[in-house]
């Protein structure tokens, strides 16, 4: 792993006020544009910019790109309109519509005119399909070949094009409409015979998206089939772009961070490495309103607790076991939960599955119960003599009701952790959102009824 040297940020500062302009060149030019936008990100914009402005002018959108969202947007800021817009026509153009998309509406109305009339109706109609689809994350970077071409011709056109395409390890075969006919690979026409046509050599069976597809489940196809880039085709079966596997981790680490954010009831914009550039007051908004409203729900297990008083009072000893109850719950729940919400992303299981799902979680969940309820059991035993106990009940009898409470708590709370996420997925609501804020607070509540209730009646009061 390429690891950040410390010194570096100094030493450019010391370049730039040297005005050494060769060295700086050099920097770009054989560091990786992923570290070089690293190290620049802690210089001021316009140090930054006075860096990338000595790189050659590809070599700069690419670095440019590896950049944090709102670096660049305030970037581009700075600059002048010819300086922006030709920076915007080198980067990739997924990269470019992405960015444009997030400019001010009067930097954007600013910039376009600037651009050739071919890099403005690809940044329009890149920038025009709905966010968290997948033609918002694909590029128009391709490689395509006719059919008719041989083997030799279709390897020249790739020579031609490769300076300008993101991959041509892949190139896809269309028609006159531009309607997708099968794909090549690069090994495909190195080993065939240079007089072999296309069309012979060609995979006809072809992993495609369309253009209103989730972000997600293109991610998750290539992922899936192993795929290099993703063809994406419009209503009419035209192919409009691809989505390449980089893309597809980032929309993976993307999906990940909103899942675990939600899954931990923290609200607001889900992206990721905002944690430093977002303040108190946003994070605060961000994990207030669940957090409050999940408490004044949890007043509802001090009701319970208060209500059975008179029990806590005469057997002393159930109140030691409370903390065990409420931890086992959350724990067992969660576990289901976290099974039952990733095997839905996934697209293991369904709603539809819920039979089969709560039949497997009420075996597994029964074993847990037999398991954690003779620990406690053993423990009221070995421990529990000093306790207070009221004359006719023995320490035995005290240790099998909190035994079977525990059991019940167990069973009850990974039914809960299974049931929530599939209803929220029945409802069409996130299953992350619903499970975990709602899952604590509802065990909390069910396990001290069952508790309290199954000790009182075990107990015969």
């Amino acid at each position: 792993m390429e690891r950040k040297n410390p010194l570096l940020v100094p030493e450019l500062r010391e370049l730039l006020a040297a005005e050494d302009h060769a060295t700086l060149r050099d920097f770009c030019q054989e560091t990786h544009p992923a570290a070089v936008a690293e190290l620049i990100a802690a210089l001021s914009h316009e140090e930054a910019w006075a860096v990338l402005r000595q790189a050659e002018p590809v070599l700069r959108a690419e670095i440019f790109s590896h950049l944090d969202e709102e670096t660049q947007v305030e970037m581009v800021a700075s600059l002048s309109r010819r300086e922006a817009a030709r920076l915007l026509a080198d980067m990739a153009p997924d990269d470019r519509a992405d960015l444009f998309k997030h400019l001010p509406e009067d930097r954007r109305e600013a910039i376009l005119p600037a651009m050739a009339h071919a890099e403005r109706e690809d940044i329009r109609r890149l920038a025009a399909y709905q966010e968290g689809t997948a033609g918002a994350v694909m590029t128009s970077d391709y490689a395509t070949l006719e059919p008719g071409m041989t083997a030799s011709q279709a390897i020249e056109r790739l020579r031609d094009v490769a300076p300008d395409r993101e991959t041509i390890y892949y190139a896809y075969v269309i028609d006159e409409h531009r309607r997708l006919l099968g794909f090549v690979s690069l090994k495909d026409l190195i080993v065939a015979r240079r007089d072999a046509l296309v069309a012979d050599i060609m995979h006809s069976e072809v992993v495609y998206a369309r253009v209103d597809d989730d972000q997600e489940d293109a991610a998750r196809t290539i992922r899936k089939y192993d795929l290099i880039a993703l063809p994406v085709l419009d209503s009419a079966d035209a192919l409009v772009g691809i989505i390449t596997h980089d893309d597809a981790i980032d929309i993976i680490i993307q999906e990940h961070t909103e899942d675990m954010e939600k899954f931990m009831a923290i609200a607001g914009a889900h992206e990721d490495a905002v944690y430093m550039r977002t303040g108190v007051w946003g994070h605060f908004k961000n994990r207030a309103l669940w957090v409050v409203a999940l408490a004044v729900l949890g007043l509802v297990s001090g009701f319970i607790v208060q209500s059975f008083e008179g029990l806590l009072l005469q057997f002393a000893v159930l109140a030691a076991f409370m903390p065990m109850l409420a931890d086992t719950g959350g724990n067992t729940g969660s576990q289901s939960a976290t099974l039952v919400v990733r095997a839905l992303a996934l697209r293991e299981v369904g709603p539809r599955d819920i039979l089969r799902i709560l039949a497997k979680e009420v075996r597994v969940a029964m074993l847990l119960a037999l398991l954690l309820g003779t620990i406690a059991f053993a423990r009221v035993l070995v421990f529990g003599g000093g306790s207070s106990i009221p004359d006719g009940v023995s320490l035995n009898t005290i240790g099998l009701a909190i035994a079977i409470a525990l059991g019940l708590q167990v069973i009850t709370s990974t039914l809960i952790g299974a049931l929530l996420p599939l209803g929220a997925a029945r409802m069409k609501w996130d299953p992350a959102v619903v499970a975990s804020p709602a899952l604590t607070t509802v065990v909390d509540i069910t396990g001290l009824l069952i508790y309290f209730t199954t000790a009182k009646l075990l107990l015969g009061l």
